[in-house]
Parts: C-alpha cells; structure tokens; sequence
C-alpha cells in the first residue's frame, strides 16, 4: 500500500473540533452514500495523520526506543510460543520484548514499517549471534518477528480469530470519528481467538492519549476540547534523543508519553504555538497531528460498541488503557 509523503499543512485553516463537527455531521446526512462520509474523513486523517507520521518518521523514531513498562508486562506474561500482533507498531520497539513469542507488526507509514523491519532485521542477527556464541537465554526465541507489514488499522489482513493477543498503543486515538474508532477496535477483536469453556479467549491492549491530563505540561483535562491538532516540530538542528547507553534501542524503561522530543504540548487555544523553550527556526517545519482526547469510561464504552467485553482497564501516565477480549465464545459461532 503506497502512501503519499506528501507534507501536509503546517497550520491547518480550521480546529479540529470544527473539522470532525462537520465529518460527523456529514456521517449523518450521508446515510445512504456512507462511501462518501468515510472518504472526508480518510481524506482528514491522511492529512493530519498519515501524512505527517511519513514526514516525521526518522524523527519520530528516534524519540520511540523504550517500551512503555506495562505494554513490556503484558507482553512477558504471554506464553512461550504465542503469537501476537502489534497493530500500529511504528518503529517496532515492542516486536522483540519478549523472544519467546511470535509477533508480526503492522503500520499505515511506509517509512515506520521500513524502520521497524531494520530492527527487527538487527535483533535478529543479535538473537542469531547469541546463539552461535552459546550465550544461552536471549537466544532461546526462534525469531523475534516474522514480518512487518503495511497494512490499515480499519482493514487489517490477518486471519479471523489467528491471535492469542494484539497491542494497539496510542493509535486509536487518532481516528477522526467514533464510528472510526469502535470500527478499529473492532478489527483488533476479529483477530483475536475466541474463548471456549473452561479456557479464555485471547486479548487486546489498547492505550489511548486521556482528556485527563491535569499534572501535565500539556496542561489539558476535564473540561477541555477533546479533538485537537498537536504539533510536531520538526527541528533542523535539534538534537534528538538518544538510548541510554547499553539500551540499544530495545529498552525496557519508560519513555513518558510526555516525554517526546519535537511534540509540541498546546492548549485549544494555542494550537500551533511551538514547544515552550524551543523556538522553531523559520525553515522548522511544524507539522498537525489529529487526535481525540478520550474521557474516562469512554475506552470501555467503545469496546462494548465493537461487540467486546472489558477484562480490565485503567489510567496510566495520561493514558486510558483496557484489556479488551471477544463477547463471543467459540461454541456460539458453530
């Protein structure tokens, strides 16, 4: 799937709160033309998504190295040999947290994808390495992934039912409709097994950016718009964050959601304003990214509207995060 790497607007001519206003209202009146409602609204996120992740990549990667530490948890828990995916896998900096198990990631940008193949390419020369020279535990995986793939979030191409697990981290969010994101966590729930008697179902961890954010520098909360565009600076000469020595890319330490070299933190109000202390020079581009602020109880209630059921759920480092499995069995199916 090509995408265009086309720069998208740096100060868009209308709010977010104003564009997804109109996308969901012409989602109603075009009820006997949905082709057409689904079209603005891929057209708004190939803009203010898409399009900016293809700009920004290299960047945006650069600041992606260390696994969110419960993301690294669940994915520890998994049992040797199960097979996940990693749906919206950017730079892949989850795919080999844990070499026991088997995890193919996928990502609308191209350029992610081209990233998160080199990776995994270099973890598993690092693993084959290991191997030959008998170090013995890292080694024990048969690989770290098998492939990374171009693949839509609303369209995923992996077989019904095929996974013990799925992560879907800080991607739902940037849906530009709820139809969009309850579609979106319902193809994560296709993918994953069914349950039978006396044996569960598998799961999916789904993170998304909180509306809740009080004691952060972004300074949103309660209250706020929760369709917004984010900044990204796209610094000429900033230096961009590095892995602390001996991590290697594949850390285990916490990357703080608020701690993203070139994400600039606005107010509705301030929308395209820079990151405080860093002014952009006049040849910095500074790229919109869409996102929509999820209040509380609003994960659950749109895992509930895709037809799941909620394992469990909570907030961490302004972030709503569930564990989501099917509300069928396999037994109802047959």
């Amino acid at each position: 799937m090509a995408i265009s790497s086309t720069a998208p607007s740096a100060l868009p001519s209308s709010s977010a709160a104003d564009a997804v206003a109109k996308l969901t209202a012409a989602g109603a009146e075009t009820e006997t033309e949905p082709a057409a409602a689904e079209a603005e609204a891929e057209a708004y996120e190939r803009t203010h998504v898409h399009c900016v992740y293809e700009a920004i990549a290299p960047h945006f990667s650069a600041t992606r190295y260390k696994p969110w530490p419960a993301v690294g948890s669940f994915l520890r828990a998994q049992p040797p040999g199960a097979v996940g995916f990693d749906v919206g896998c950017g730079n892949g900096k989850y795919l080999g947290v844990n070499p026991e198990i088997l995890m193919v990631g996928s990502d609308r940008s191209a350029s992610l994808v081209a990233l998160a193949r080199s990776r995994c390419k270099e973890l598993q020369n690092r693993q084959a390495g290991a191997a030959a020279a008998g170090t013995g535990g890292e080694a024990r995986g048969a690989a770290v992934a098998t492939d990374v793939l171009v693949a839509d979030g609303l369209s995923l191409p992996f077989r019904e039912h095929s996974a013990d697990f799925v992560i879907c981290v800080a991607v739902i969010h940037h849906m530009s409709t709820r139809a969009r994101r309850q579609d979106a966590i319902r193809q994560l729930l296709r993918c994953v097994k069914l349950g039978e008697a006396g044996r569960t179902g598998g799961q999916a961890l789904v993170y998304v950016w909180a509306l809740e954010q009080g004691t952060s520098r972004r300074g949103w909360d309660e209250g706020g718009e929760q369709d917004l565009l984010v900044p990204w600076v796209l610094k000429s000469q900033q230096k961009q964050q590095k892995p602390p020595k001996g991590v290697k890319g594949e850390g285990t330490g916490e990357a703080s959601a608020a701690d993203k070299s070139g994400e600039a933190p606005p107010t509705p109000a301030t929308a395209a304003a820079p990151e405080p202390g860093v002014a952009p020079s006049h040849t910095d581009p500074v790229f919109q990214r869409y996102y929509h602020l999820y209040r509380k109880g609003e994960l659950e209630q749109d895992v509930l509207a895709a037809g799941g059921v909620v394992v469990s759920s909570g907030y961490e480092r302004d972030n709503w995060w569930v564990v989501a499995a099917n509300g069928l069995v396999a037994h109802e199916r047959r």
